[in-house]
């Protein structure tokens, strides 16, 4: 008789999907047994990771190339998926944008908010109500460590992460006793593509080394199924993070400010 696995007859959605921590997150819930829909922007490197997933762990993996960043995506996204319930909801989707708030692109600093804020909010509404229906499934969100503490340089991405945070903390209390899952990943520095389109790529932060996206996914995977509220990835990273609350403002603000710069 075959082994049952954690999510026999359950399906995950992961958004961000096609590389970095959203990749190796859906690999933690093939190999446990989720069917997977995977959303991102690049059709093509989508199919290449279902493919391979779905071979490997054998479990059924389909795709959606949309971008959640636009208005109205997220709604459009499930109704697309109306024939294909969905239990558990990864938000990982998302992006950073540096440099000094004057001189930034509006079009990405309101995006920014489009996509690591609304999508995420409009995915999780539109799913959450079944969830507490059948009592299981649950919600996975991709934060940071910056959701905790102001971030100079990079202002909206850390107020982003911070909403993230927040939202996902209060959804943990309401679920609490309904066998419903929410959990917020908060990873330090991770090697992935990340730092190249943010532009964070040279600065000091990365310096005090990376944790690989695999690690830092595997973390994430076993917090979620355990229903832990907030996984702060690293020791150094826990320590950091829990220290602000109890450090004056002003040097946290420029802590900050040294280690995003160069």
């Amino acid at each position: 008789m075959a082994h049952k696995r954690e999510g026999d007859g359950q399906t995950a959605l992961v958004t961000g999907a096609s590389g970095g921590i959203g990749l190796e997150l859906a690999r933690c819930f093939a190999k446990d047994g989720y069917d997977l829909i995977l959303v991102a922007r690049s059709a093509k490197k989508l199919q290449m990771v279902a493919d391979t997933l779905s071979r490997q762990h054998r479990v059924r993996a389909s795709v959606t190339a949309c971008d959640l960043g636009i208005i109205g995506a997220g709604k459009a996204l499930a109704e697309s998926l109306a024939d294909h319930p969905v239990d558990v909801l990864v938000n990982n989707a998302g992006y950073g944008d540096t440099g000094a708030f004057a001189t930034t692109d509006p079009r990405a600093q309101l995006g920014m908010i489009d996509l690591n804020v609304r999508a995420l909010v409009e995915l999780t509404h539109i799913f959450w109500p079944r969830m507490l229906k059948n009592g299981r499934g649950g919600v996975l969100n991709v934060a940071s460590t910056a959701a905790f503490q102001p971030g100079p340089f990079m202002a909206v991405y850390y107020a982003s992460k911070a909403f993230v945070l927040s939202f996902s903390e209060a959804l943990w209390e309401e679920a609490r006793g309904t066998g419903v899952h929410v959990s917020c990943l908060c990873p330090g520095a991770t090697e992935s593509e990340f730092h190249s389109r943010a532009g964070t790529d040279k600065v000091r932060l990365l310096r005090m080394g990376q944790m690989s996206a695999a690690k830092v996914a595997r973390l994430g995977y076993r917090a979620f199924q355990a229903d832990r509220r907030v996984k702060i990835t690293g020791l150094r990273n826990a320590v950091m993070a829990w220290s602000v609350p109890f450090s004056p403002r002003s040097i946290v603000l420029r802590l900050v400010r040294y280690l995003e710069g160069a």
